[in-house]
């Protein structure tokens, strides 16, 4: 496969670019001459990576093989060529079978205590001292993450019940020393600003959501290089779970839509401090799968120039989550017209996976 034009590359801390003919394939782009009929013209990029994504999670639950694929085939349509899979409860092993189909790194399945996340998805402990070994076991079954519920609602306290952490910081800590030791990294579901203190104790490599930082949280996490994926989209909802609280659960209630109101002050904060953003939808089960595109809108609402979310979503996204050099592997998404400048960024116009057109 031929490309000719414009290759949107790494170019120290945002895009570069390269012109020319490139001869791709399974190991990557090879430059040619400029005599070569191409098979696609236009401007490259390495695709999108989705850091929060659930292959086998949809709106009712686990996922069956033919939703599964369905799912990834809407991923790749949208131009994500890269995901990590943030937990899911069903086995997607078929998917590296498939040379036409993004690639996929998992983190297992989540790992949660009983009553304290989504029914039927993750590992319930029933006791929190078993945290470490059983996250040995899904660093082992993953391909380098794992992923923790780290707070979620109490429902045991009745009226007071609200967002609490599930796990005390000792045992945070010896369950990340635990997944460390075996190579891999922890990523952690996070709503409240009370967790984010004994994640960064513990020394957890990522936070998904971290809706409730605050100032001073967000200066260490910048400091410390910890990854942050802000879900724009999932929090957005959070007006919607304020409402379904209702007078049961009037505190929970009362903090989610704090938290909504104070998202854009939060999203600019997280900014202003330096914090190591990552992009990631949380699709699976609230939001549909292939929804990068309305996730970049929100960056982009959000005051993000367009050249560093393309950055980030595909190329410092690669190096983060360990997904390797922009291009290697043969993968890229092409458009006829620059990404780079406005009006709305669709869909690519071609999408290549290990050298091949799909």
């Amino acid at each position: 496969m031929i490309f000719s034009g414009t290759l949107l590359t790494e170019g120290g801390d945002g895009l570069g670019e390269e012109r020319g003919a490139f001869r791709v394939t399974p190991k990557g782009l090879v430059r040619v001459g400029e005599g070569l009929e191409p098979d696609r013209v236009g401007f490259a990029l390495p695709g999108f990576v989705d850091s929060h994504a659930h292959i086998g999670i949809g709106s009712s639950g686990p996922s069956t093989r033919e939703e599964q694929e369905a799912q990834i085939l809407a991923q790749r349509a949208a131009g994500v060529l890269a995901m990590r899979d943030c937990g899911s409860p069903v086995d997607t092993g078929w998917i590296d079978e498939r040379p036409d189909l993004p690639r996929l790194k998992r983190a297992g399945r989540h790992i949660a205590r009983p009553k304290r996340y989504m029914r039927s998805l993750p590992v319930d402990l029933d006791d929190p001292h078993d945290l470490p070994a059983e996250a040995a076991r899904q660093a082992a079954a993953g391909d380098g993450w794992v992923k923790l519920v780290g707070d979620w609602i109490d429902r045991s306290m009745g009226a007071d019940a609200d967002l609490a952490p599930l796990w005390d910081r000792r045992i945070l800590i010896d369950a990340v020393a635990a997944v460390h030791d075996l190579g891999a990294k922890v990523a952690v579901h996070a709503f409240a600003r009370e967790t984010i203190d004994d994640l960064l104790e513990a020394g957890v490599d990522d936070i998904e959501h971290a809706s409730g930082m605050d100032e001073d949280q967000a200066h260490e996490i910048a400091a410390r290089g910890v990854l942050v994926t802000p879900t724009l989209l999932q929090i957005e909802l959070f007006a919607d779970f304020a409402e379904q609280a209702g007078p049961k659960y009037p505190v929970y209630g009362r903090r989610m839509l704090r938290m909504f109101e104070e998202r854009h002050e939060r999203f600019a904060m997280m900014r202003d401090a330096g914090v190591r953003l990552v992009m990631g939808t949380d699709s699976g089960g609230y939001q549909e799968h292939g929804t990068i595109g309305a996730e970049f809108a929100m960056w982009e609402a959000e005051g993000v120039p367009r050249e560093e979310l393309l950055y980030i979503a595909s190329i410092r996204s690669r190096a983060d989550l360990g997904f390797g050099a922009p291009y290697e592997g043969g993968d890229l998404i092409v458009f006829a017209e620059d990404p780079r400048t406005p009006p709305v960024l669709g869909a690519p116009d071609a999408v290549v996976l290990r050298g091949e057109l799909c």
